[in-house]
């Protein structure tokens, strides 16, 4: 498996992280470069990232690109 093989499995999230409880926040598929499909998402998940990048400063930290957890 070549790097650019491996690269296209990997799956990563977009994090934003709350500023006021530890360890909470919400995480949204994303491609490396952070981009994140708004048309894959549900009404509900979508509704939420509108939120988490109109409160940034103000409930959420801005966003970090993470790879995905294997489940």
């Amino acid at each position: 498996m070549n790097a650019c093989t491996a690269h296209r499995h990997e799956q990563f999230e977009l994090r934003f992280a709350s500023l006021f409880n530890e360890g909470r926040g919400l995480t949204f598929p994303c491609d490396p470069a952070g981009q994140v499909d708004l048309d894959g998402l549900s009404d509900r998940a979508r509704a939420n990232y509108y939120y988490a990048r109109s409160t940034i400063g103000r409930d959420f930290a801005c966003p970090a690109v993470t790879r995905a957890a294997v489940h």
